[in-house]
């Protein structure tokens, strides 16, 4: 197994270049393609840290950061844990850690981009189930038997519910946990909904790093399709936060972007 150093996906074997990176999304640095393993990523000193972001949820990070530096999501509900996009990296100590918080009982990312290491890490937790969007799985470079496909709405543990929006990708998700804020709602939004560094507003793309804008249509696709889930509180995969009135702010910067991208405002430019 081997990890593209630009992304932190796991790969099988080396390729010639990371198909993830080559695609519009993302990119491969003009050094070329590089690859790690989880022995010389633990020899140049990289570890994993879990903090507690509110109770019953924790980030999961690497430093220094692997690939595009994400922050996994660790949900402990009194039924298992769910692990959310996942990082390039894993470690004794991030095993050892999650193990006093319950262990995992499942890991899904949001997209291609967040698979990271996740075969690897469900093997240190017993061969979890990985789940990946059934839209996506052409995207897998390390195919595993703890893969198993999954669409639509499908509730992962009891309260925690990952809901297929599309967009970014055609199976990109957001995991709703009904418990989370103090019982006012939380969504995990990763990349399908970004929040925007003033805190207090979203965005919606293609690609991120490539400025690829997606249509009116697309957008009100995604506001439809978790309208019926209430939220007081968002969670990027880059340490974001839409402390409060989340679904509020997200229905409100979705008909904005609607409007820019429909040309209402064309007059202003």
């Amino acid at each position: 197994m081997v990890i593209c150093q630009t992304c932190g996906v796991e790969h099988s074997t080396p390729v010639e270049v990371c198909a993830i990176c080559a695609d519009e999304r993302q990119w491969v640095p003009a050094t070329g393609q590089h690859w790690a393993t989880l022995e010389t990523l633990t020899t140049a000193g990289h570890r994993v840290e879990v903090a507690e972001l509110e109770p019953n949820l924790f980030g999961v990070t690497v430093a220094p950061k692997i690939g595009i530096g994400q922050q996994g999501l660790l949900v402990r509900t009194p039924d298992g844990n769910l692990l959310w996009d996942v990082v390039g990296y894993v470690d004794d100590h991030a095993v050892a850690q999650i193990r006093e918080l319950g262990g995992i009982s499942a890991i899904a990312a949001s997209h291609p981009h967040m698979f990271g290491t996740q075969v690897e890490w469900s093997r240190a937790f017993g061969g979890v189930p990985v789940y990946v969007a059934a839209a996506d799985m052409g995207w897998v470079a390390r195919p595993d038997p703890v893969i198993r496909p999954w669409s639509g709405a499908f509730e992962v543990l009891p309260g925690v519910t990952m809901v297929q929006v599309g967009g970014h990708f055609p199976g990109s998700g957001v995991v709703h946990w009904s418990e989370g804020a103090d019982g006012a709602g939380v969504l995990l939004a990763s990349d399908s909904i970004q929040a925007n560094p003033d805190r207090s507003s979203v965005t919606f793309m293609r690609s991120y790093p490539n400025r690829i804008p997606l249509s009116p249509g697309v957008v009100d696709r995604i506001l439809r399709t978790i309208d019926a889930y209430a939220y007081g509180r968002l969670y990027d995969n880059l340490a974001k936060t839409i402390d409060g009135d989340a679904k509020t702010i997200v229905d409100q910067s979705g008909q904005r972007y609607i409007r820019w991208t429909r040309g209402d405002f064309d007059h202003l430019t």
